[in-house]
């Protein structure tokens, strides 16, 4: 599992993003499970995750933060990534970010791809 901490902050808020190999929503849940286990994510406002399967199918979830799923979802299609879920975790700062948070989930999946890349 690839895990990029502090990818960005905004108004208090703080994001991260990791990822790694999944093969269905079952690899996908137990990825997050892992991801959990460290208290700093089992913490965060938001865990919002997109999975795209080589099938063509298409997992996600919001958590709380309404159109991130579908967000990570068109990214990795763009970029033709599949068996690959992408999680996009927030701690909410205190203060609404608007349409801002969907870029500042952009930039959090576009770090992940250069590093998964490498």
């Amino acid at each position: 599992m690839l895990v990029l901490p502090n990818v960005l902050s905004d108004r208090g808020s703080r994001y991260a993003v990791s990822g790694g190999p999944a093969r269905s929503e079952a690899e996908a849940a137990a990825l997050l499970k892992e991801l959990k286990r460290n208290k700093k994510f089992s913490n965060a406002t938001h865990n919002t995750w997109g999975l795209l399967l080589a099938d063509g199918t298409q997992i996600k979830a919001d958590d709380g933060e309404a159109g991130a799923g579908m967000v990570i979802l068109r990214m990795l299609e763009r970029e033709r990534l599949t068996d690959t879920v992408v999680v996009v975790t927030r701690w909410y700062g205190g203060k609404h970010l608007g349409g801002d948070r969907f870029r500042h989930v952009q930039t959090c999946v576009a770090a992940f791809f250069e590093e998964w890349r490498a």
